[in-house]
């Protein structure tokens, strides 16, 4: 769907779905932009992708595409989420959404934190809707980076006084202290917590307490806020675009501070996106967009945690083994989504946001191999769909090229592909969405327990 409002141009799609060329019609010059670019080129450009290192998604890849061609139209994926470019917006909603995508809101909630004050209803048009997505998800960043200790790297400060701690400026002393009146110009390299990054997540704070409801988002992580207050005592506001610089070309690397490379690029987009919408910076491509995969993973794991072990991948923990050689040494790290706690009747369980005639191939070998490992007689697949659907596939036996002809299934190990029913009328509130949703787990893993 596009459409004109104003001055801006906006297209609604959705994801996993075909889409026409006419529906892109509207905004040329961001299909322009996005025409044949990987997730990883878009992240390059200054989109923010979720989860951030792609390297750490096990659904979507550098490579992938978020349109590509098939049969004359358009095809999109798992990914959603919000992209601009100058006054045209495109808009990536879940398949679900009838009107108001409070399906991805719902997500976004559960898995993120983001507390209730959020408001993704508003319409697509509104040149705030994804700043306001971004500083939503601001509270659940800060929280994990801080986790870690506040961040510290090797800084050079600038002194000018009479009790001289580090190497002289000689020009410096030159050009500011001649005539001699006492002052010494040095400067003094050392380990500090006030620096560029933590600079940086001090002035998105500061933004974000101008915002409205930013004061109540900023409430939720009120220790985590005091803590950045407390060592950036050299923060100026007219300082901003020079660490805003400082950051671009200094990005986190070390993996053991992932979490403050995700805080950093939230931080980044968050303060450039509104740089953009003060008037400059308007050719720029911005924007977030979300592994659908990822989200509907981590928002099972919400609602399986009392029944089902959910080993970690991309944080490579509680991960199992297939194999140990003859000394005992493990061999083959697996990571399946939800392992059973029952062992008495272990099930193994896959989750999967793509429709369920997409599930095929290398999914029924993975799911196999791990009911093999665990002594598993049943595996689900469990993906969300418009009305709850069960599919049982029977394990066959026997071999049809020794000619008898006997292939048939055998009763005592099967896959199910297990549909969670999402919502599919409309909604006059989010607030009644979440409470059916809420109902519908309660069934949901009920029967999944009972299967």
């Amino acid at each position: 769907m596009s459409r004109k409002a104003g001055q801006m141009k906006v297209c609604r799609i959705r994801d996993n779905s075909g889409v026409e060329e006419a529906e892109l019609s509207e905004i040329p010059q961001l299909r322009a932009r996005l025409a044949d670019k990987t997730l990883g080129q878009l992240a390059d450009e200054g989109v923010l992708l979720f989860p951030q290192q792609l390297e750490r998604s096990e659904d979507i890849t550098r490579e992938q595409s978020l349109l590509w061609r098939q049969s004359g139209s358009y095809m999109t994926g798992n990914v959603m989420g919000f992209l601009g470019c100058g006054e045209e917006r495109l808009t990536i909603t879940s398949r679900f959404s009838v009107g108001n995508d409070y399906f991805l809101q719902y997500l976004l909630r559960r898995v993120l934190e983001i507390p209730n004050v959020v408001n993704l209803e508003v319409d697509a048009v509104r040149n705030d809707m994804l700043f306001n997505l971004l500083v939503f998800l601001f509270p659940s960043y800060l929280r994990r980076a801080v986790k870690k200790g506040v961040f510290k790297e090797y800084v050079c400060h600038q002194y000018n006084d009479g009790n001289v701690r580090g190497n002289i400026d000689v020009a410096r002393q030159l050009a500011t202290n001649v005539p001699f009146i006492g002052r010494v110009a040095y400067h003094q390299r050392g380990f500090s917590n006030d620096n560029s990054l933590m600079e940086l997540v001090r002035h998105t704070i500061e933004l974000i307490q101008r915002t409205s409801q930013g004061r109540e988002l900023l409430a939720t992580v009120r220790t985590e806020v005091k803590q950045v207050l407390a060592v950036t005592s050299s923060y100026k506001l007219c300082d901003r675009q020079k660490i805003i610089r400082q950051n671009q070309r200094g990005r986190v690397r070390h993996p053991y501070f992932h979490e403050y490379f995700d805080l950093q690029e939230l931080c980044l987009s968050i303060l450039l996106h509104r740089r953009h919408q003060l008037g400059t910076g308007s050719k720029r491509l911005y924007g977030i967009l979300f592994d659908g995969a990822w989200l509907w993973e981590e928002y099972l794991n919400t609602i399986l945690t009392s029944a089902f072990y959910h080993p970690e991948n991309r944080r490579k923990k509680n991960g199992e083994w297939l194999f140990c050689d003859k000394q005992g040494v493990m061999r083959g790290e697996i990571y399946p989504d939800f392992i059973g706690k029952d062992s008495e009747r272990r099930v193994i369980a896959d989750a999967k946001y793509k429709p369920a005639g997409n599930i095929r191939d290398k999914d029924y070998l993975q799911l196999l191999a791990y009911m093999f490992r665990f002594d598993s007689q049943r595996g689900y697949y469990l993906y969300p769909d418009r009305c709850e659907r069960r599919e049982q596939l029977l394990l066959n036996r026997g071999i049809a090229n020794e000619g008898k002809g006997i292939v048939k299934g055998r009763e005592d190990i099967a896959l199910v592909k297990y549909a969670f029913s999402v919502p599919s009328e409309e909604f006059d509130s989010y607030q009644n969405f979440a409470a059916e949703m809420q109902s519908r787990e309660q069934t949901f893993l009920s029967a999944l327990l009972e299967i």
